[in-house]
């Protein structure tokens, strides 16, 4: 089973064969990703850098999430990680951007429970949502959305989008 630091070594190899770059917006994962990332030797390469929008006005001033979407649906919304994603993208100058929003727990938020995480990636063709339903604790559901964002990256560019 490969780890989500093999998968992360993968997804940045792809990308500089593309001469691609990569940003990444957080939110319930903390930094996890971006961390997981630069632990590969060489990722400094690909990666432009990291935005942890923990809280939900940071998703709209950093990320330029649009305000309406935030106050009628909330941070844990598909769209919101849609938008996080192509806003890690333009704002850090980056080809790609990776997000993750969701719910940690142990407590639910906005109505969603605990596990309920949303990733993205933009790249400049697509940009891919996938909604994940993890079971675990805090930090299960946490490393279960880091390697679900880096999987689905892996999956876009293997699809050649």
């Amino acid at each position: 089973m490969s780890t989500a630091r093999d998968v992360a070594a993968e997804l940045l190899a792809a990308l500089a064969r593309r001469g691609w770059t990569l940003a990444v917006a957080e939110s319930l994962t903390g930094g996890l990703v971006t961390a997981t990332l630069v632990e590969v030797p060489g990722a400094s390469a690909v990666l432009r850098g990291g935005v942890v929008a923990y809280a939900t006005d940071l998703k709209g001033t950093m990320l330029g999430v649009d305000a309406g979407l935030l106050a009628e649906r909330g941070a844990v919304d598909p769209d919101v990680a849609r938008a996080m994603a192509s806003g890690a993208r333009s704002r850090l100058g980056a080809d790609v951007g990776l997000a993750t929003t969701g719910v940690a727990g142990p407590d639910p938020q906005g109505g969603h429970p605990p596990g309920t995480v949303h990733v993205a990636v933009a790249t400049p063709r697509t940009v891919r949502v996938r909604t994940l339903d993890l079971q675990g604790d805090r930090a299960a559901v946490r490393a279960a959305a880091c390697a679900g964002a880096l999987a689905l990256a892996l999956d876009v560019l293997a699809d050649g989008t």
